[in-house]
């Protein structure tokens, strides 16, 4: 049996602040709202965070991307984005020599990676 959407949970160290990011700065909306935990609905699936408190390290290395349907949404994202208080935004989006994709990078508060991307032929 196929799944209907799917949800990826990572811990964060300050729930209103990341509820606060991923609403106000991305604008992805509440899914669930569990206290401890908050969902946001991003189209295909949900994107999860559940608070962690001081004493417990969260992991690193993730990359969360949200596919775009162009090239052009990557560029109109990436002039929205310019205008919020987004944290270590890497440069202007551009084709990957490594990887189909075309995409710009930058940081939410737990120090996640964020991607927007348009997968390329």
């Amino acid at each position: 049996m196929k799944p209907e959407s799917s949800v990826i949970f990572f811990p964060c160290k300050d729930i209103e602040e990341t509820k606060a990011y991923y609403t106000n700065v991305l604008e992805l909306p509440i899914y669930k709202d569990l206290g401890s935990t908050v969902w946001f609905d991003c189209g295909y699936g949900y994107l999860a965070f559940v608070y962690y408190g001081p004493d417990r390290a969260l992991a690193t290395g993730q990359c969360i991307s949200f596919n775009l349907p162009s090239i052009e949404d990557v560029n109109e994202m990436y002039k929205k984005i310019q205008t919020r208080p987004v944290i270590g935004l890497k440069g202007a989006p551009q084709h990957h020599p490594r990887f189909p994709v075309y995409s710009f990078f930058f940081s939410d508060p737990n120090g996640y990676t964020l991607e927007y991307q348009k997968t390329v032929d």
